[in-house]
């Protein structure tokens, strides 16, 4: 059998009533339920019966290792379109916490940290035919609005 998508994810988060407000902002997303010490929120088209869920652990131990450590590094979430992107990539510089931008080759990626820092990405999947010599490779390179822009910036859709 095989797996068709990442139906949710879950955070551990130092305080999860300011995480659920952040990534109400931040994406969009509705709560489904509250539970005080854990919310779970769904994306309004997503279609899952919630897409996140947020579990309160406090805040780290004093002089708890910060740096990279095995386990989740990011989740990326997928918009519809170019102009859907644009929109979200306002939506985080006013938020303040976009950190950065790449063009994948077969995407376009935004990257920002949630009030904990743990880091997500918000992309944009190119149509396939768009792909061209990147679609066997993985590529990174700086995103050119300006091109990007001329090139997608009307309502691509999810074609794909």
């Amino acid at each position: 059998m095989a797996v068709r998508g990442l139906n949710h994810a879950v955070l551990c988060v130092s305080d999860v009533s300011r995480a659920a407000t952040f990534y109400r902002q931040a994406l969009g997303m509705e709560v489904v339920d509250d539970l005080g010490q854990a919310v779970f929120l769904a994306l309004p088209d997503s279609g899952s019966h919630h897409d996140l869920g947020l579990f309160e652990v406090g805040p780290p131990a004093p002089g708890a290792h910060t740096g990279r450590a095995p386990g989740l590094y990011h989740l990326a979430w997928e918009v519809d379109g170019f102009d859907d992107l644009v929109e979200r990539r306002a939506r985080l510089l006013e938020l303040g916490c976009l950190t950065g931008e790449s063009d994948h080759g077969a995407t376009l990626s935004l990257y920002a940290r949630d009030p904990d820092g743990i880091e997500f990405e918000v992309c944009w999947q190119l149509p396939r035919d768009a792909w061209g010599a990147d679609a066997d490779r993985a590529v990174t390179r700086r995103l050119d609005w300006t091109e990007a822009t001329r090139r997608w910036g009307v309502t691509s859709g999810g074609d794909r």
